[in-house]
């Protein structure tokens, strides 16, 4: 049987350990405890341990979990692909979004957040490995999609996320977390208006202690944590 709380005591003293590695404490990184596909009961034993941010991939079960997530005043992240026409059921209800990667669902944010009246935190999401089927935009138009979001004013871009390829070794992986990194360090020295890049979002369950030694600021997990997802209940 699942031990939730071991497997979350675990997974901070190995962010501590990557942490201290890079000269960091592991309160400087953040957790986001992915809840896709996790009941309400499950997901409650984690964040009466005093987890502060959550993510949601998917629009639907977001809002099932919203009294929730707000009854323990968590950090909600949406951190799956996000269409157009669901933008308005996730604005102002998240504290951000870190899944923009064109300039057309940027304007949509912003959009709704004016007519709202709040201003939305979001991530531009890169695709680092330039893979097809994945979303983010590629890391030589990232100037490109800056341009059309600056002049977004209900919108804050306050961070960088990715998802990188497949690999079959920590030493592969680190490569792309590298390269998102360098793509941070240059992208966090331009400060807008509307932009001030602090956040690097990087690693998952099975990478995450790696996306630290790389820099990463912010991982989100979820089968470490809850155990491996039911995908049954797609």
């Amino acid at each position: 049987m699942i031990n939730i709380i071991e497997n979350y005591n675990s997974i901070l003293e190995n962010i501590e350990i990557a942490a201290h590695s890079v000269g960091k404490k592991g309160s400087d990184i953040k957790l986001v405890a992915v809840t896709k596909f996790v009941d309400n009961a499950r997901i409650e034993e984690v964040l009466k341990q005093g987890v502060k941010y959550v993510g949601e991939s998917r629009v639907q079960e977001l809002n099932g979990k919203l009294d929730l997530f707000k009854k323990y005043k968590n950090n909600i992240n949406f951190i799956g692909q996000l269409q157009k026409n669901k933008v308005k059921y996730i604005v102002g209800e998240v504290e951000c979004i870190q899944s923009v990667d064109r300039v057309e669902l940027a304007q949509e944010i912003n959009r709704i957040a004016k007519k709202k009246n709040v201003v939305q935190k979001v991530f531009i999401e890169i695709n680092i490995g330039n893979e097809l089927q994945k979303g983010g935009v590629p890391p030589s138009m990232v100037d490109e999609l800056l341009e059309g979001l600056e002049k977004l004013d209900s919108i804050y871009v306050n961070g960088l996320m990715c998802i990188p390829p497949v690999c079959e070794n920590e030493t592969e992986v680190r490569k792309y977390f590298a390269q998102m990194k360098a793509i941070y360090d240059r992208y966090s020295k331009i400060k807008l208006n509307n932009v001030n890049i602090e956040e690097l979002s990087m690693g998952m369950s099975e990478d995450y202690c790696a996306a630290i030694l790389e820099g990463s600021t912010m991982v989100r997990v979820g089968s470490a944590l809850f155990g491996p997802r039911d995908y049954s209940k797609k």
